[in-house]
């Protein structure tokens, strides 16, 4: 292995999906796991493709209910290829199907620097002879429509001939979820399959109720070497199958290429999926020409993107960054979709979209501002259904849901699954308003670094506007405490929905909640004074905004509540009533309590009794905004907040954390990283290994998980460098991690492609290349500077450690 591969040798069954998603490729439209292609879908491989928006929405029964969700669709399986051998006589042998038995060695090798993913292994058959295979894969990073496999067969020592089956398989369900087994899984329906002579076969499909046509067009060709004996294009009820014999001798390779085009009836710019879908894999170059293009392709990105750290963390790093590019890549500027917790990965979580774009575009603002923009459209396409869904609810404003998918409706489900008891239960997961203030940060952040006014002014500030009124209608006045409260949410901890005994699901004043709310709400009242006053009136006229309601958002902005207990801020109101959890007892009895709210369940106990969080609550806040920020917010609202009282919280919560979830240790490692502590590099060690070892269990085989990647690429980008894009300068406060004490990135800010930050040997190098455009401001803790274009600047940055500085 070496800085841009990974490799995985040999064959373990049980790992086998883990290894098929980590070995995924994509290219932001459409991606496809690293299965072997000769395998269908089983216990043990599972391959898929996913484009990316593509979801369907089935009906299911669920211990006697009626339950609806919608799903991104596991599409026609093109990578399907399989041969077999002719045995003495005219009989074929057996398909081969390798396994522990047979396979002599076996490798992967995924090159991050090319996006291609490499398979070889020698198997021996039945009767002793032995084949060699390298099959090289690829999902075009230039076009994203086409994908390619090239397949090089080689006889030891015997000759006779080969029989290659190349498919297009529309048998396929959503089966990656074990826990979603027992629901309605099959949404691919009308399936067709045709040829189109001399070498593709083609297959067209509906989803069932979406009604979204898709079509998929193979062209299979031996290259190089002799012509097959035969060739049959054999078009079948679900699979379209293109067979050729071809005659093997000793030592001489057998090359066949495999060029798939993939497009669906929400493509653009065509007339219908299938002629498209022909036409490209008919005009589509060679597979070394495709290489070099995709390739190509790659390498302009990793000029925008890439990230250097020395070591074992620089190289998971930049596998997270291969991933987060794979899923969310320029091609996603043109396409109406959010950000995938699970990437194109796997089928957990449905495919839907949370808060997980909150960890991933403060990364991609700063690299593909235009893919942030999109994304950000697409929430702001959903602003009208959001407004809807608050109205139907009794509010006011937008009330963004906590899982979107097509189009923004609320997805979370009503009843889960506990895998450890096997009970179907309540979810109030839908409950986490705080998603819309997620989306408001992203907005101005998006915005602080690209300077896209025009944005801000327009679709960013009707999201503000009507994110800041939901806030403000939800909050109520308590006059013996003498200020605003928000009543019935959950907060991002997730295992307290509700309070013990209680007949209503919902907790009170959480703070993470009211805090975000204050600052949407003040930055919204900022952005209103900033705005031209045409616009201004324009948008209160047509928002039906008046001086009485922005009065109350001022004083609901400067009065809501943050709940405390002995000096400690509470993660919501009465958390301090709750009982002790013996952390010590249940780490005994259980080899994991990552998710200790399924253990508790099945105990028929419940973790509303206890003092357990699931991941950062509180804590999130430190990891959003600056320390100076986040005291600035504090007494905005009234409330101080020292560096004593930020300590004995963030080690209140650290004792009480079980890191239910990937973004846990990420958060908390940024937070410990910023108050310049120790165990800091603990946390983010385990947020480095979250996937790639699956800490969690098996959960990574269903889908990476997007979020938890991009937030250590954000650690570095911003957490270590203290970055801020804020008041038209680059703020930057270096933080000391000894295990990350060098690094270096790009980043594009304001016009300004390539800005250089390095740190290394105590020293912070920055560098903007020549333009036309103005000179950075750039703000240290103790400094500032200005660079023009074409300069860069060297400083000495000490490694402080102590408390955080303004």
């Amino acid at each position: 292995m070496s800085d841009w591969t990974w490799e995985w040798t040999g064959y373990d069954p049980a790992a086998e999906q883990l290894r098929e998603s980590l070995c995924t490729l994509g290219n932001g439209y459409f991606a496809t796991r690293g299965a072997w292609p000769e395998c269908r879908a089983g216990l043990v491989h599972y391959p898929a493709t996913y484009v990316a928006g593509c979801y369907n929405r089935l009906r299911s029964t669920v211990a006697g209910r009626q339950v609806v969700n919608e799903d991104m669709v596991n599409l026609p399986n093109w990578l399907l290829l399989r041969f077999r051998l002719r045995r003495s006589g005219t009989a074929w042998g057996p398909w081969v199907s390798p396994g522990a038995h047979t396979l002599l060695d076996h490798r992967h090798t995924l090159d991050l620097r090319r996006g291609t993913l490499t398979r070889s292994f020698r198997h021996r058959t039945d009767d002793g002879r032995v084949l060699s295979v390298e099959q090289l894969r690829l999902v075009h990073m230039g076009d994203p429509h086409l994908a390619a496999l090239r397949t090089v067969v080689t006889a030891e020592d015997w000759s006779g001939e080969i029989e290659i089956e190349s498919s297009i398989d529309g048998e396929v369900i959503n089966g990656n979820v074990h826990r979603y087994r027992a629901l309605n899984r099959h949404h691919v329906t009308h399936v067709h399959t045709g040829a189109h002579e001399p070498h593709t076969v083609w297959l067209t499909c509906r989803t069932s109720t979406s009604d979204i046509s898709v079509a998929l067009a193979a062209r299979t060709r031996v290259v190089g070497g002799g012509a097959p004996a035969s060739s049959e294009l054999r078009p079948a009820r679900l699979r379209a199958v293109h067979r050729l014999v071809i005659p093997f001798s000793p030592g001489r390779p057998v090359t066949v290429d495999k060029t798939v085009a993939l497009h669906t009836s929400r493509d653009r710019a065509i007339s219908e999926p299938l002629g498209e879908a022909v036409d490209r894999v008919t005009a589509a170059a060679d597979f070394p020409v495709l290489l070099d293009s995709h390739a190509a392709a790659w390498e302009r990105l990793w000029r925008r993107a890439d990230i250097h750290v020395p070591g074992e963390a620089g190289r998971i790093l930049r596998f997270h960054l291969f991933h987060v590019l794979q899923t969310l890549s320029p091609h996603t500027a043109d396409l109406d979709v959010g950000v995938p917790a699970r990437g194109l990965h796997g089928e957990a979580y449905r495919g839907h979209v949370f808060w997980d774009e909150l960890f991933v575009l403060p990364c991609l603002n700063l690299h593909f501002p235009e893919v942030s923009r999109s994304l950000l459209d697409y929430r702001h396409r959903r602003l009208t259904r959001a407004c809807r869904a608050a109205t139907a609810a009794g509010r006011v404003g937008a009330m963004y849901p906590w899982q979107s998918g097509s189009d923004g409706r609320e997805e979370s489900q009503e009843w889960h699954l506990n895998p450890a008891s096997g009970r179907w239960l309540p979810d109030h997961s839908r409950l986490q308003h705080h998603v819309g203030s997620a989306i408001a940060y992203n907005v101005w952040q998006y915005c602080q670094a690209s300077a896209d006014t025009e944005y801000l002014h327009t679709k960013g500030a009707e999201m503000l506007l009507q994110i800041s009124r939901f806030w403000a209608g939800l909050a109520v006045f308590d006059p013996g405490e003498g200020r605003y409260r928000i009543r019935g949410v959950v907060g991002p901890d997730e295992y307290h929905d509700g309070y013990p005994g209680a007949a209503q699901p919902g907790l009170d004043d959480n703070a993470y909640t009211n805090v975000t709310a204050a600052w949407v709400l003040t930055r919204t009242l900022e952005l209103l004074r900033r705005l031209p006053a045409w616009r201004r009136e324009e948008l209160c006229d047509r928002l039906r905004l008046n001086e009485d309601e922005l009065l109350k958002w001022e004083e609901v902005s400067r009065r809501l509540r943050v709940p405390y207990h002995q000096g400690i801020i509470s993660q919501f109101e009465g958390y301090d009533d709750l009982a002790e959890l013996d952390w010590d007892a249940y780490r005994a009895r259980y080899s994991s309590i990552r998710r200790l709210d399924r253990i508790l369940e099945a105990e028929g106990d419940t973790v509303n009794r206890y003092k357990a969080s699931k991941q950062a609550d509180v804590l999130m806040l430190g990891y959003l905004f600056s320390p100076s920020e986040l005291r600035a917010l504090f007494r905005r609202l009234g409330y101080d907040l020292d560096d004593d009282i930020w300590r004995r919280t963030v080690d209140y919560y650290l004792r009480r954390t079980s890191h239910g979830s990937t973004l846990s240790e990420l958060v908390h490692g940024c937070v410990l990283a910023r108050a310049r502590r120790a165990e800091a590099w603990q946390y983010v060690h385990q947020a480095l290994e979250a996937d790639v070892a699956d800490i969690q269990g098996g959960t990574t085989g269903e889908g990476i998980h997007l979020g938890a990647m991009a937030g250590t690429l954000d650690l570095v980008q911003r957490g270590l460098s203290g970055l801020e894009t804020r008041d038209d300068a680059l703020w930057l406060d270096p933080v000391p991690l000894p295990a990350l004490s060098e690094y270096g990135f790009t980043v594009h800010y304001r016009g300004h492609w390539g800005v250089g930050i390095r740190r290394r040997s105590g020293q912070l190098e920055i560098s903007v290349p020549d333009s036309e455009q103005s000179p950075i401001r750039v703000m240290l803790a103790d400094r500032a500077v200005t660079i023009a274009p074409g300069e860069t600047c060297s400083l000495v940055v000490p490694d402080h450690t102590g408390p955080n500085r303004d």
